[in-house]
C-alpha cells in the first residue's frame, strides 16, 4: 500500500474511532482490548476496497462488533479463572455516556450470552437498526429482536430508576471518601443503604476482598479496618470523578498505585461500592 493510501485510510478511520472504541469497550469492558480491537478493524480497513463501501460507520461497526465477539469466547474462560470480583476497566469523566450504560448495567452484561449482548448494545444503546444488527452478527432481524428482547429482561434491574445529578452525586463522593478515609463511620454508616455491597477487584495482583461484601453491617467493619489503614499508611484524593457513569474518586495508595471508587447512589444513600485495584485495569489513567 502506498503513503497515499494509507493516509486516505486513516483519514477517514480516525473520526470514527472515538466511537468504534466505545462500543468495542461496552463490548469487552477491557480498555486495553477495545484498542486492540478498533486497532485490527483499522488494518482491515486498510486492506479493504473503500470505494465499495457506501457506509463506512456501519461498515467498521460490524467489523468490529464481529471482533469483539471473537474476543468474548476467550474473555469468557479467563473470567473463570479471575481471582476475586471481576468488574469492567474503569473508564472516567467521559463527556458522553450513551443512554445509561453505567457499571451496574455494565455488569448485568457480562451475564448474557456474546450475541444477547451484541443486539443489545448495537439496538437499545447505539441505535442500530434490527436489519443492520442482523448484518452484523449474521442472525435474521427476527432473531435479533429476540435476543434484545431477552436481553433487555435480563438488565432491566440493573437499569438506573434516575439518574443523580453529577454535581449532587460527586458531593456524596467527595463526603464518602472523607468519611472513609478519616474513620468517621457515623457520617459513613448514614451514608449507606441497609444491603448496600461491595465489591473490589485487585486481580490476584493487589489485596482486595475475594467476595462482594453484603450488608451495611459488613460493609461499616471492613471500613472501620480499612480507615486504621489508611491512618497509618495513607490514601491521597487525586481528584472526583464519574466513573463508568457513576459518582466516584480515583485515589493514590500506600502502595503508590492508583485505585478507583464508583459509588451507585439511590435516593441520596450509596447502595453499592465498587472499587477497581487490579493495577492491570488502571495503567490508561496514569
Amino acid at each position: 500500500m502506498t503513503a497515499r493510501a494509507q493516509r486516505d485510510a486513516a483519514d477517514s478511520f480516525d473520526p470514527l474511532r472515538p466511537r468504534l472504541v466505545r462500543v468495542a469497550y461496552r463490548m469487552l469492558g477491557s480498555v486495553a482490548d477495545a484498542e486492540d480491537v478498533v486497532q485490527d478493524a483499522f488494518l482491515r480497513w486498510m486492506g479493504t476496497d473503500r470505494a465499495l463501501v457506501r457506509e463506512p460507520e456501519a461498515f467498521l461497526r460490524r467489523t468490529v462488533t464481529r471482533l469483539c465477539l471473537d474476543q468474548l469466547k476467550s474473555a469468557r474462560r479467563q473470567r473463570e479463572s479471575y481471582v476475586g470480583p471481576w468488574l469492567p476497566d474503569p473508564v472516567v469523566g467521559e463527556d458522553e455516556v450513551e443512554e445509561d450504560v453505567t457499571l451496574p448495567l455494565m455488569l448485568a452484561l457480562e451475564r448474557l450470552s456474546p450475541l444477547e449482548r451484541a443486539a443489545f448494545l448495537l439496538h437499545d444503546v447505539f441505535g442500530v437498526g434490527f436489519e443492520e444488527v442482523a448484518l452484523t452478527i449474521h442472525r435474521d432481524a427476527a432473531a435479533c429482536r429476540q435476543l434484545a428482547a431477552r436481553a433487555r429482561s435480563h438488565v432491566r434491574e440493573a437499569r438506573p430508576r434516575f439518574q443523580i445529578e453529577q454535581e449532587r452525586g460527586l458531593e456524596i463522593a467527595q463526603a464518602f471518601f472523607t468519611a472513609s478515609r478519616s474513620g468517621d463511620m457515623t457520617k459513613l454508616g448514614a451514608m449507606l443503604a441497609a444491603d448496600v455491597s461491595m465489591h473490589s477487584d485487585g486481580g490476584g495482583k493487589r489485596p482486595a476482598a475475594l467476595r462482594p461484601v453484603l450488608g451495611w453491617k459488613q460493609v461499616i467493619q471492613l471500613h472501620k479496618a480499612l480507615a486504621v489503614m489508611f491512618g497509618k499508611y495513607g490514601s491521597a484524593l487525586v481528584r472526583t470523578v464519574m466513573v463508568n457513569g457513576l459518582p466516584g474518586f480515583i485515589t493514590r495508595e500506600a502502595d503508590g498505585e492508583l485505585q478507583t471508587t464508583a459509588l451507585d447512589i439511590e435516593d441520596g444513600q450509596v447502595r453499592a461500592i465498587y472499587v477497581t485495584r487490579n493495577p492491570d485495569k488502571l495503567r490508561h489513567l496514569h
